[in-house]
């Protein structure tokens, strides 16, 4: 695992705020922020996106502007980053590190479902909150009485199931779409959850799924996915994805020619890169997220982070994030 201490730059945007959470004894004018990030295996490229760069604009604007007012006390932002290697254990270890011998004030909640399920545990039995930004489920009442000090920001999965089955019903009503549906599914916490709700809304509203498949988080080949949602003749697809699937499925559409008049995938398909690698070939497909770009305040913010991170923020849970 590699550390990597961040940020004392100069300024580009100024960001007050106070930190509510006092963990163990700190230098003076110094705050530790510790966080686990996906920095390699399957997650990484979501969590370049969405997660990590807004932590990192967060450090850089606080800083910039003199600092947390802690008790009327000054104090910088140290960011100490570890790679989990999209790895649940991997993960627990860099958590208990940053507890145990980097004695962080806080550390930033992980970016996906799974992730956030499986850390629970640990973040609840430190005491630190555990702000979820990247995660939906269901079972929030129950992970959130098991665990006080966690919190959720994105939604449920009846929400995010119920959007795409809104979408669904509309352009069946107005004829654009039959009753067939091909549903897929990525198999972790995120997209099976998913797909339960997705089986039970999609079939009481009228659906019916001629096709049903999950793949592993991580599959280097959709190409049998593909083509066995083409062979059942769909009149929409449905993916409950995470990035690397949503690419990749969506390059797989391209190659089998997958003729539906509604096409979703979940997460990526709000990131720049999606548009940037299929550019035309994916006009009108559907995906999770929507951000008011012409909201002063979010304009102001995606000004900020492209300035200072060099990257453009996703049109999703980026803003959620930061």
């Amino acid at each position: 695992m590699e550390r990597r201490n961040t940020l004392k730059l100069a300024a580009a945007a100024a960001l007050t705020g106070s930190l509510a959470w006092a963990g163990p004894a700190v230098a003076q004018d110094t705050i530790k922020l510790g966080i686990v990030a996906h920095k390699t295996g399957a997650l990484a490229g979501g969590e370049a996106v969405t997660q990590t760069p807004n932590v990192q604009l967060w450090v850089h604007n606080v800083n910039a502007a003199g600092g947390l007012d802690v008790g009327g006390n000054q104090m910088m932002i140290e960011l100490i980053e570890y790679d989990d290697k999209t790895n649940p254990g991997e993960h627990i270890k860099a958590v208990n590190r940053l507890l145990n011998q980097d004695q962080v004030n806080f550390v930033v909640a992980p970016y996906g479902t799974g992730f956030n399920i499986a850390a629970a545990p640990i973040y609840g039995k430190s005491g630190i909150p555990m702000v979820s930004v990247s995660a939906i489920t269901d079972k929030v009442d129950e992970l959130t009485t098991s665990f006080p000090n966690l919190f959720f920001t994105l939604g449920t999965t009846t929400a995010f199931v119920e959007g795409v089955r809104d979408v669904l019903v509309e352009q069946r009503d107005a004829g654009a779409i039959g009753n067939k549906v091909a549903m897929v599914n990525v198999a972790d916490a995120f997209g099976i959850e998913l797909a339960d709700v997705g089986r039970e809304l999609l079939t009481e509203a009228g659906f019916e799924l001629v096709y049903d498949k999950s793949y592993p988080l991580g599959t280097p080949d959709l190409s049998p996915v593909m083509k066995g949602a083409k062979a059942s003749e769909p009149d929409a697809f449905v993916a409950w994805s995470y990035p690397p699937d949503s690419f990749g499925l969506a390059e797989q559409a391209i190659i089998e020619d997958l003729d539906v008049s509604v096409y979703y995938s979940a997460v990526a398909t709000s990131v720049p890169a999606f548009f940037g690698a299929y550019g035309s070939k994916i006009d009108n497909v559907l995906g999770a997220g929507g951000t008011n770009v012409d909201d002063p305040l979010i304009a102001a913010y995606r000004a900020d982070h492209e300035a200072v991170t060099g990257e453009v923020a996703d049109y999703w849970a980026s803003a959620n994030t930061y």
